[in-house]
């Protein structure tokens, strides 16, 4: 029996359409081997229940994907034990912390976003057409939001934001701006946590300081939570925003159904993180013993890669999944927060910060649509997220 060559992944960077590759893999490879953009070998997993089955089962782990000599997706760009960072905070005993500064109820931060969300569109609109609707709306909403939550300044904002530009690329060797990144941001966070006039989750760890219970945590790992939470919060909800305008622009049907009836849009969110294309690689878990997946024997050590997009477009798990259907009765079941041990824990705040963006935009902007041919954005390559480098828009 000939063995079939590596596929090279990931399949393509436009987030307008799904790539061809992933309904021919789920129908006939759903466990398929890859060749990553670091020149590994992995198993990529394209159906619903297998990739499921890798999220919830603890022989699948995250935390040894950083391990010296493993197979990677991509040079690292962050300190390896940051890559299990949840993992790290609970260990710390920081979890419930963290927690709480993610919960969407959290006094005045609903109305903090839809004041941040309306400011932002009258900006554009005072501007005029055309706009960039991810530079001059997504990306600041959503950087802004994490300010507060954080505590720091919104003036420091833009420098922040610099880093994720190299933080979560996808690169085949070491990007030497990585580490100037990291050790940036961490004084930075670090001068926070003696800066009285911080306030918010940062202001909550540096108390922490004080407290015999927590006397093993140094100031670089409090540091280590404010950066990844801004990192990994902005890039992701950014991300998905930015994502979701561009389906929301694809299905003009959505937009009229959701100006008609402002209710509708709670469930339009969880069909748009279901359809977007925003998770522009594999979620990796390296297994840790001999498994079965399907009807392939995972190796202990193999790398696996779960494709979201596989999965979120299963008819297996969503009949007529290419539809948009806001009365899918497993409307919440995709796996656009991951699952398992890592499932995201600001899902609650991810849906209300997408839900007073789209509310903000159907009030201010009803005509909204894009202002060049859908085929001309320019997608980002080599990066951990599918987003257009401008989104251009006229309303």
């Amino acid at each position: 029996m000939l063995t079939e060559a590596p596929l090279d992944f990931p399949f393509s960077w436009r987030g307008d359409q799904i790539p061809a590759e992933v309904a021919e893999l789920r129908a006939a490879s759903p466990v398929r081997r890859v060749r990553t953009i670091a020149g590994d070998e992995a198993w990529l997993v394209s159906s619903y229940e297998l990739c499921k089955q890798v999220l919830e089962d603890p022989r699948f782990s995250l935390k040894d994907t950083s391990a010296p000599g493993v197979p990677r997706q991509y040079a690292l760009t962050i300190p390896p034990e940051v890559v299990n960072n949840m993992g790290n905070i609970t260990g710390a005993g920081l979890r419930k912390a963290v927690l709480k500064a993610l919960n969407p109820k959290s006094p005045g931060l609903a109305e903090w976003m839809r004041s941040c969300a309306a400011e932002l569109v009258d900006q554009l609109i005072g501007e005029g057409a055309p706009a960039d609707l991810r530079g001059g709306f997504a990306d600041p909403y959503s950087a802004g939001m994490h300010c507060r939550i954080l505590g720091i300044p919104q003036a420091d904002a833009p420098r922040l934001m610099r880093s994720l530009d190299i933080a979560f690329m996808n690169s085949a060797c070491p990007v030497a701006g990585a580490r100037l990144n990291w050790d940036r941001d961490i004084a930075y966070m670090t001068e926070r946590l003696d800066d009285p006039a911080t306030t918010g989750l940062m202001a909550e760890l540096a108390d922490l300081r004080a407290d015999p219970d927590y006397g093993h945590l140094t100031d670089e790992m409090l540091a280590t939570v404010g950066v990844t939470m801004f990192g990994a919060g902005v890039i992701s909800t950014a991300g998905f925003l930015t994502m979701a305008l561009v389906s929301l622009i694809q299905h003009p049907e959505l937009h009229a159904r959701l100006l008609a009836d402002r209710t509708l849009v709670p469930a339009a969110v969880d069909e748009l993180l279901r359809i977007n294309l925003s998770i522009g690689d594999g979620l990796p878990r390296l297994a840790t013993e001999d498994v079965l997946l399907g009807e392939v024997q995972v190796k202990a050590g193999e790398l696996v890669l779960v494709l979201v997009e596989g999965a979120n477009f299963d008819a297996a798990a969503f009949p007529d999944p290419y539809t948009v259907d806001l009365t899918r009765e497993n409307s919440t079941a995709h796996l656009s927060f991951g699952g398992g041990r890592h499932y995201c824990p600001a899902t609650a705040l991810g849906r209300k910060h997408a839900e007073i963006a789209l509310e903000t935009l159907l009030e201010r902007m009803p005509g909204l649509r894009l202002a060049v041919p859908i085929e001309q954005l320019v997608w980002r390559t080599g990066f951990m997220k599918r987003i257009p480098e401008r989104l251009p828009i006229m309303w």
